[in-house]
């Protein structure tokens, strides 16, 4: 395919792909139970954390998380006292466990009380064509606070060669509005052409075999180059490919 066949058949799987379907069987739907935007954000930011592995697996997790966060995520996380954190120690996602979620609910606080909420922390250090040095510096404002150095592995950084697929998921729901329902688009001062391609197994496979990627590895390198790709097809709302991408992947075996 030339660029512009390339580009009518990606549109085209995102038409098919970026629609109220695909909620469904996405993680995505866990902050869709809410309509408070600080609820969505959390519920949105916890979800995307422990997004590795089995796609079932993570909502039912997801959704055990929300239920121990008494289902209102934001007041949880401004309002808990001590003995409520104790309930969430029993909480596993793979290598994910209750301590790290207890230092995630304490993190979440220092950010919200001390820095106005997270869009704010990644707006303080936004880029004009990107969001990865803003995922660095978001990482070290969440954990500048005392914490467990196990955890700091559930957050990506970017600047160290890393795809950071599941952050950069989060801030596709968070900044794009797709006008579908699906992405919510509730930080409307960042914008859609910062944002960054979800990298993974299934989206980089797929990049690879419509010479959108060259690199093997799925890692920060690898995720300038597609990014590079996409801007080229879209440099507006680059991520919409992030649906044809997964969905020719995941759904189509592609």
């Amino acid at each position: 395919m030339n660029k512009t066949e390339l580009k009518d058949f990606l549109d085209n799987k995102v038409t098919q792909y970026n629609n109220l379907q695909f909620i469904e069987s996405d993680p995505i739907q866990i902050p869709h139970q809410f309509s408070l935007k600080e609820d969505i954000e959390i519920a949105g930011f916890l979800t995307a954390t422990i997004a590795w592995g089995n796609r079932k697996s993570i909502i039912n997790n997801a959704k055990k998380m929300m239920v121990l966060l008494d289902n209102s995520p934001f007041d949880f996380i401004i309002n808990h006292e001590e003995k409520d954190l104790e309930k969430l120690l029993p909480f596993v996602h793979r290598t994910f466990n209750g301590e790290d979620l207890i230092q995630f609910i304490s993190s979440l606080n220092h950010i919200y009380k001390n820095y106005g909420g997270l869009e704010s922390v990644f707006l303080k250090h936004v880029e004009h064509r990107s969001l990865q040095n803003a995922i660095s510096k978001f990482k070290t404002t969440f954990f500048e606070m005392d914490h467990l150095p196990r955890t700091q592995k559930h957050i990506s950084d970017p600047l160290r060669n890393s795809a950071a697929k599941r952050i950069n998921m989060f801030l596709r729901w968070m900044v794009r509005n797709d006008k579908t329902g699906v992405d919510f688009g509730v930080w409307n001062r960042l914008s859609p052409a910062q944002l960054s391609c979800p990298l993974d197994v299934h989206s980089g496979h797929v990049a690879r075999k419509l010479g959108l990627l060259k690199r093997k590895q799925n890692d920060g390198k690898a995720l300038l180059e597609l990014d590079t790709s996409l801007r080229k097809l879209d440099p507006n709302d680059p991520v919409k490919y992030d649906f044809a991408l997964f969905g020719l992947g995941v759904f189509e075996g592609f």
